[in-house]
Order: C-alpha cells, then structure tokens, then sequence
C-alpha cells in the first residue's frame, strides 16, 4: 500500500516537495494553478515543456509567483504548449482553453452558432490576395435552408466587401451577413449580383446527414454521409445502420469528406456497425505521457484500449453490417475521429480511402475542469474556465498511428469546384468513383477537372476546436489516482 501511494504521489506531484497542506495555498491565483496543475498532469508533451516539469517548483509558493506572472490564464495555457518538434515541424496545434465550459461541451456535441451553409475558402489568385467560398452543404432547419443557396454557389464577397487572407475571419464572423454570389467559369469568378442575407442562430447538427441505398447488379451499396462523431446522437448513427442493414446492404460507402472528427467511443460504435465480427477485439490503442502511460499500465491496462462492441453506452444492441470491406469518401477537411476509423479498420477489413490526403491527426483530448479531480463534478464555481489539452496518441491494432502529414488516397479524386455534384446521387463525382470502384467498372473518370485552387479554411476548422478527437470522459484510473493523494 505504502508504494502504491508513492507512486501516485509521484506522478501527480512528481518532485514539488510541498512543504504542508497549509503552505499550498492556490488562492492566489485559481485559475492558473488549475492550469498548470492540470497539464502537468495529462498534457502529452508534458516532459517536453520546461516550466511543466515535475521538479519545476520547489513548493507551492514557487510555483504561486510564476503564475502571478502571466497577465491572464489564456497567456499562461498558451505558453506552456509544446509548438515545435525539435526538426522545426509543427507539434501541438490543437490544445485550447475555453473561459466558458458551457461553450466547449456545446461544441464537442455540434453545437454552435450557424446559419446554415458549410462551405470552403481557397485562394483566387496566385498571390494569395483575396479568396472566395464555395458552398458544401446546407444543414436542414437553418436560415440558410430557406434562402435561394445550395451546395457549389459561389461567394467572392461579404457585404460588399471582397474576401481577402486579412479580413475574411472577421467577416465571416458575424452574427448576421449578407453573401455576394458568383459566377465561376474556368477558373474564373465573376460577380453576377445575386446576394443572399443570412442570420446565425445556436443550432445542434444532426451528423447523419443522409442515407441511400444504390442496387447495382449484386451490389446493395449502402451510402451514409457522416458529418461528425458526436456523442449525443449515437443512436441516431445506430438507427442509419438498422436502415442499411434492413434493405441488405452489402457495400458501404462512408462520406468523412467534411467530417472533422468527435468522440473517440463513438469511432469505436462506428467500426463496431461497419464490421460486426470482432466484437471484443482490440479497435484503438492509447498513448499518453510517459508517467500516465506508466501507471495505467500498471493498474488499470484496460483504459487504455477501445474495444470493438455489441452495445451502446445506453445498453441498445449496436446494428452491425459484418461487412469485410468500406469505401471511404475523404478530403483536405476529414480529421481526428475520421482518421481514427480509417487507420482502425484496416487491420480488420479492406479500407479503400477515395477523394484527398486527410488532416492528419492522430493525437486527442479530453475534458479539464478546474475540481479536485479535473472532472465535471465539483468544479469551482468561481469560474467557468475548462481546458481541452492534447492527453493521448491514438493507434491501431498493430501499433500503427503514424499520420500527422494525413492519410493518402487510394483513388485520388479531388473534388471540383466545377462540379461539386448533388450530394448522395449515382452522378456526384466521389460517390461515382466509389460506385465504379465496387462494380469493377474501372475509374469514373468521366469527370474533367478544372482549374484546382489552394485551400486556405472551411467553416468547421475555422470555429474554436473545430477538428477534434476526444475522450468522453478521464479515464477512471486517473480519478482514483488523484483521490487518493487527498
């Protein structure tokens, strides 16, 4: 027992040799100690970052005077980040701090302020001047789904202002705005009049977006396009499967093309509906700092593994299609959780990834709330502060998880602003390829490409934590080892 209390007082405060519980007052500065404490915790570059280190400070009066130094807890979260791989590459580029909880778990639940079109930025010249967007969908019960827009419009300018790398963020930022249409014509825009005013209101997005089913001689070819993991609507994703498997489904194509990622649980269900036959088996591995990564495996291996299963977190029976291959639609905007089910699925079945190389990122978070225990349940009142750091790698069965460049094409198709095509029809261009892949008629390469240009944004990655890969929750392992120090 004695070394087991060493052990966990060691990783949580590794060498700060406190000197009593009265010396430890974080009063001074609640906030930033919960920061700081928090990270040094879970952060996974935690012994990549200096003033993270567990011999740091030397009590808790030490480590008080640092974080008095930092003019607001967003400069202190931002300082102690791991930016830059020693060979000058990019490191952390996804950890965030939150002032208000109540914003983050509205957008790891699809949450947030829209008005109803999702679309793409790309430059419109070579010297990366202006830009200007094209729409991808339109989400039902929105403003925008009762206005004259719909996917492949064109916009070169908000309130008549022309789009430009400087100002487009702060544009397209308003609550309320009004598109410029276009027209595009080889590779050319030009304004054509047409506006459409447009108004944000808080809207939760359904990530089923739609369902086909497509019988082409033997084929059944189920289509789903899947738009985010997001907990709260798994037993929407179930019920898309219990329709596919009713018509006997014997393909899926899966469009992730705009999928920006979510719930690492709901990856799993996802693989688990997918396949079917490897319930039990071993669908994602994890990976955290090295003194986290330590004491799971000593005490609680299993939080380290995401499981192929039979059931929901609610207990309904996962419908499953026991399918032994997946088409998989993709694009520049499918990361994190997306990722995840490509690099899972592929120990098991055949995975032919069809559209663009992905985001690449392979690493995810969970949660912090400033309570004893980082969790939800006692938080302090005196603030709403809650952080989402990078905590863990994730990896496939075999080990494999190297991907941050992202995850290349088997067919490469990338989509054309000329034509984008109707979503979950036989003629839109990616679900074409997918079809002609599945019924070996050869590549559907009937479709021209025109002019390609350089992507800058989309309208997910440009919200706070918009290409996310998360832990639903900490893993119990962790809350009982910070329990027992108090």
């Amino acid at each position: 027992m004695k070394k087991i209390k060493i052990l966990l007082a060691s990783l949580v405060l590794g060498a700060l040799a406190f000197q009593s519980c009265e010396d430890m007052d974080d009063n001074a500065v609640p906030v930033n100690d919960f920061i700081w404490k928090g990270l040094n915790l879970y952060y996974l570059w935690q012994q990549d970052v200096p003033n993270l280190a567990d011999d740091r400070f030397a009590t808790q009066q030490n480590l008080n005077s640092f974080l008095e130094s930092y003019a607001s807890p967003e400069s202190l979260f931002e300082s102690l980040l791991y930016r830059k791989f020693p060979d000058g590459s990019n490191a952390d580029r996804f950890s965030v701090l939150f002032s208000d909880f109540r914003v983050l778990e509205n957008v790891l639940q699809g949450v947030s302020t829209s008005n109803g079109i999702e679309f793409g930025l790309v430059y419109a010249d070579e010297s990366k001047t202006t830009i200007f967007g094209y729409v991808r969908y339109v989400l039902p019960g929105t403003d925008a789904a009762t206005k004259n827009i719909k996917r492949g419009d064109i916009f070169y300018a908000i309130n008549g202002t022309t789009l430009t790398a400087s100002n487009y963020q702060g544009l397209l930022g308003t609550d309320s705005y009004t598109l410029n249409l276009a027209d595009y014509n080889d590779g050319v825009i030009t304004p054509n009049g047409q506006e459409v005013a447009l108004i944000k209101k808080e809207y939760a997005e359904n990530p089923v977006y739609d369902i086909k089913v497509f019988n082409e001689g033997s084929h059944v070819i189920g289509y789903l396009m899947y738009n985010g993991f997001y907990s709260n609507y798994d037993t929407n994703l179930n019920d898309a499967f219990a329709q596919l498997a009713s018509q006997g489904v014997n393909e899926l194509v899966l469009d992730l093309r705009y999928n920006s990622g979510g719930s690492v649980r709901t990856a799993a269900y996802l693989g688990s509906m997918i396949t079917g036959q490897f319930n039990g088996q071993v669908f994602a591995k994890q990976q955290w700092n090295s003194k986290l990564q330590k004491y799971y495996e000593e005490n609680n291996a299993a939080s380290l593994l995401n499981l192929f299963s039979t059931q929901l977190s609610n207990g309904t029976a996962i419908n499953h299609l026991n399918l032994n291959r997946v088409y998989i639609l993709a694009t520049g905007s499918t990361a994190s959780a997306s990722e995840l089910v490509i690099n899972c699925l592929k120990p098991y079945i055949g995975v032919t990834v069809i559209g663009d190389t992905t985001v690449g990122k392979n690493v995810g978070s969970v949660t912090l709330y400033d309570s004893p225990d980082f969790s939800k349940k006692g938080r302090d009142g005196s603030h709403r502060y809650a952080m989402q750091p990078i905590v863990l790698r994730t990896v496939n069965k075999t080990g494999f998880g190297e991907y941050s460049s992202g995850i290349a094409p088997d067919i490469q198709h990338k989509e054309d602003i000329a034509n984008l095509g109707v979503i979950g029809t036989v003629n839109e261009p990616l679900l074409a390829e997918a079809i002609a892949a599945i019924t070996g008629t050869g590549r559907a390469g009937r479709f021209k490409e025109s002019k390609q240009f350089i992507n800058i944004k989309d309208s997910k990655s440009m919200r706070r934590f918009g290409t996310e890969m998360y832990l639903d929750e900490i893993p119990e392992g962790s809350l009982n080892l910070i329990k027992n120090l108090q």
